[in-house]
């Protein structure tokens, strides 16, 4: 056939009787008509592993008490976040479950007090690497007319805070609406 390579063409230095040989063993071979080999069986479908691993979560969730309902909600809790931030951190961070790595009291502070004790905090907490800190802010109910004051500044302080990647309300042992988890940026 034309353009068929031989075995002669590929390796000229076998000597005749090896050649002779090989070609005898191989009589009565058939030329494949095609290089590609064929399954005797279709592939098995694909499996998506992230998924099967987020199941497997999802089960030992369940069964470690993990994956309990959020408490009802009072209509109090805060919760803000970044665009952009996962599901998954977002919940965490809700719950409580993101380790808290430090802690500042702004009770009893006047509010310029606050603002500066905060930015502070959160720059000392930032050049320590620390990811989750808590910032009780009080539930102002020792305040004239019983309304926080500092509980609305100090979430608009976080807001605009570049380093600030979402805070929320923190679990009942931790202060509940008087304190907020604040998580920050690596």
């Amino acid at each position: 056939m034309a353009g068929e390579k031989h075995l002669d063409d590929r390796t000229p230095d076998l000597d005749p009787e090896e050649r002779a040989v090989f070609r005898e063993a191989v009589a009565d071979v058939a030329p494949l008509s095609t290089d590609r080999a064929v399954p005797e069986r279709p592939a098995p479908p694909p499996v998506a592993a992230q998924r099967e691993r987020e199941a497997e979560q999802a089960r030992l969730d369940l069964a470690t008490g993990a994956a309990d309902p959020e408490p009802a909600e009072t209509g109090e809790e805060v919760f803000w976040c970044r665009e952009g931030l996962q599901r998954r951190v977002r919940r965490r961070l809700r719950t409580g479950q993101v380790p808290v790595e430090g802690a500042i009291d702004l009770h009893g502070l006047r509010v310029e007090e606050a603002r500066e004790s905060l930015g502070a905090f959160l720059h000392q907490s930032l050049a320590r690497g620390r990811r989750c800190v808590r910032v009780v802010h009080g539930k102002g109910l020792r305040s004239p007319g019983g309304e926080g004051v500092l509980r609305g500044k100090v979430q608009k302080w976080l807001a605009r805070r570049e380093e600030v990647l979402a805070f929320a309300s923190c679990t009942a042992v931790d202060g509940g609406t008087g304190a907020v988890y604040v998580l920050l940026k690596k």
